[in-house]
């Protein structure tokens, strides 16, 4: 496991052996390239923004709760435990906040109770989408809605998934 931990800087002196031997001007090329990057930074930052006061609202406004309250008995009824609902509404909108949501239950149910396990797994087996699709789909002009919501779908099965292996394991 020590080899692993010298990967990133001989990976580093590999690229800047590499451009000496090319005679490439290092630090004028890194500047060059974050010029570039600028411009992509000022289009993404009004999308990450929107999504990240989006989730916010959500959660501080109560509609998270209440939206939970709904889908339990149907999450239930799928095979997750009504405990991590939360978790798994939060998880598309906001990897912070879900992090924090699963240590919370964590430390409420423990990391080797069947709830530990689903919230862990569920944790794990979903992505943040819309912070993603925000990021990847900035400057674009494509339709969106269908990529989303094909993910949403994706983490929402490997959520039950996940559930179901804890259960059989």
């Amino acid at each position: 496991m020590k080899w692993l931990s010298l990967l990133l800087p001989l990976l580093f002196l590999g690229v800047f052996l590499y451009a000496c031997v090319k005679k490439i001007k290092l630090y004028d090329t890194f500047t060059e390239g974050v010029k570039e990057a600028l411009p992509l930074i000022f289009s993404l930052f009004p999308y990450l923004a929107a999504m990240l006061i989006l989730s916010e609202l959500f959660e501080k406004s109560g509609l998270s709760a209440l939206v939970t309250g709904w889908l339990s008995p149907a999450f239930s009824f799928l095979g997750i435990p009504p405990e991590i609902s939360k978790l798994v509404l939060m998880k598309p909108f906001s990897g912070s906040g879900s992090t924090a949501l699963l240590s919370e239950l964590l430390h409420t149910y423990g990391a080797d109770s069947y709830i530990g396990r689903c919230a862990s797994c569920a944790y794990g087996s979903s992505e943040t989408v819309f912070y993603i699709s925000a990021v990847y789909f900035a400057g674009t002009k494509k339709r969106v809605l269908t990529p989303v919501l094909v993910s949403l779908a994706a983490n929402f099965l490997g959520v039950i998934a996940a559930c179901i292996f804890c259960r059989i394991l």
